[in-house]
């Protein structure tokens, strides 16, 4: 690739010095200062999370399963993203341009999640007023109160799970993009290179 190639653009040059502008070849260094490994890993780790408390819900029938496919899907593409992230740690080019791509799918996956899980949230009713003007049944009602707050509470939690999980690919995302040089050319530095001048021969 020719932006692998330290290319060197004369500018300015005398017979003592020569004023050169150089491409980084250190720049891809740039994208281990973002902890992909341990962004990568964590991407892996809530998403995993997310998945099996949605199974654990289809296993007791609390939730339905048409519902929950798109969800899964959603879930196993953050895992994804999250270990092209830390294979990415080789600053492989096309796996970091690969790592780029994914961490964008990644945030619209969480995005999606997000969405999801504000909705059956906003769903949860387990029609617990039933109980509210009945003395024979007050405790079951403060039971079916506390069922429905802790479910509330459940998908509030993965709302915040999903927030962090668009924040991390955004991060990704963000340090992919100033190694690969998707939205502005490779940054280059001045090389100044002084040469000695020539030794006069002394005659005689």
């Amino acid at each position: 690739m020719a932006d692998e190639d330290a290319v060197v653009e004369e500018i300015q040059s005398s017979p003592l010095v020569e004023v050169s502008f150089q491409r980084n070849v250190n720049r891809k260094q740039k994208y281990l200062e973002a902890e992909p490994k341990i962004l990568g890993v964590t991407q892996i780790g809530l998403s995993s999370y997310q998945i099996i408390n949605a199974t654990v819900f289809l296993a007791k029938d609390l939730s339905r399963p048409e519902g929950d496919i798109a969800f899964f899907i959603a879930c196993l593409l953050v895992v994804i993203a999250g270990s092209v992230a830390v294979a990415a740690q080789n600053l492989h080019l096309p796996t970091l341009r690969a790592c780029l791509g994914m961490q964008i799918v990644s945030c619209g996956a969480s995005l999606f999640n997000m969405i999801f899980t504000l909705i059956k949230m906003e769903s949860v009713y387990f029609g617990c007023w039933h109980y509210e003007y009945d003395n024979a049944t007050l405790h079951i009602g403060e039971i079916c109160h506390n069922i429905e707050s802790t479910v509330s509470h459940f998908y509030a939690e993965g709302v915040l799970i999903n927030v962090a999980l668009m924040a991390i690919s955004a991060t990704l995302a963000a340090y992919c993009c100033k190694v690969v040089n998707c939205c502005a050319p490779a940054p280059k530095m001045p090389v100044i290179t002084v040469q000695a001048p020539p030794v006069p021969q002394e005659t005689g």
